[in-house]
């Protein structure tokens, strides 16, 4: 299984925890049921939800302040999920900035509305623009 194909996985835990109250377990059982997920892909999986649950405070800061005219609770769950992932390893991972970028878009493409590749890019292209900022305020907590 490929990166994306767990990224799509961790994309429905983190979906099932947000909009549906999920408790982390429960959802990752379902997920590895479903796509028969190995314990290397379970891992990466278990790392991004973690991940982005123990950054969801700052993640949100960071997606309100370049998405000013958007409210977080109105804003489609699919991608709020994917935005606060991506942003999750910009921030805080070694993936390359246009690895995170371009995967975030195909998952908005595959999972959302036609529209949701142009606002997820348009969002993480300014995270990007300023990433040395969000990543040295992410980790102070300074957002």
């Amino acid at each position: 299984m490929s990166r994306r194909v767990a990224r799509q996985a961790a994309l429905q835990v983190l979906f099932q925890m947000d909009i549906g109250q999920a408790k982390l377990d429960n959802a990752l059982e379902f997920v590895i049921i479903e796509n028969k997920l190995d314990q290397k892909q379970v891992q990466f999986i278990r790392d991004i939800v973690s991940g982005v649950f123990e950054h969801v405070d700052v993640l949100n800061r960071i997606i309100n302040e370049i998405a000013q005219d958007w409210d977080m609770d109105r804003m489609a769950g699919t991608d709020r999920n994917i935005l606060r992932m991506a942003i999750y390893e910009l921030c805080y991972s070694e993936v390359p900035p246009n690895v995170a970028v371009n995967e975030a878009i195909e998952l908005g493409k595959i999972f959302s509305t036609a529209e949701s590749g142009k606002f997820i890019n348009g969002i993480l292209g300014r995270v990007v623009k300023n990433l040395k900022e969000y990543r040295m305020a992410s980790a102070s907590k300074g957002l």
